[in-house]
């Protein structure tokens, strides 16, 4: 049997890695901003499979309580979790400083599907 000779390079693999990386976040993503009717007030207790590692139950009145609620189910989250976890104001308000929090690709991602949160990256730039 004749052995298969890899053709790709390091570089190609990386490239394709990443491709999959931001398509695994692109999947997820609601088809509208308005979708996201999560909770505004009140403590809100992720499940397991989103707040897999650290805090589970988030306080929504503490700022950095609401912005790790969001990075986490920015990353973790499932696209049935987007809609019960994140609300489309509180995402559009914490935007600006959350886009800093978020890796490069979860940011983008989100960026090139809403303008409205690119929008809002730009202006606080």
């Amino acid at each position: 049997m004749a052995a298969s000779r890899h053709t790709s390079s390091p570089e190609s693999d990386l490239a394709e890695d990443l491709v999959l990386y931001r398509e695994k976040f692109r999947r997820r993503l609601p088809s509208a901003l308005r979708d996201l009717q999560g909770p505004v007030q009140g403590v809100v207790e992720l499940p397991v499979h989103v707040a897999w590692s650290g805090m589970t139950s988030y306080d929504l009145t503490n700022p950095r309580q609401r912005m790790g609620l969001y990075r986490t189910v920015l990353h973790e989250g499932l696209r049935d979790d987007l809609p019960e976890y994140l609300n489309e104001d509180l995402l559009l308000q914490l935007w600006p400083t959350l886009r800093c929090l978020v890796g490069r690709t979860v940011r983008s991602v989100w960026e090139d599907a809403f303008p409205e949160l690119a929008a809002r990256g730009r202006a606080a730039a």
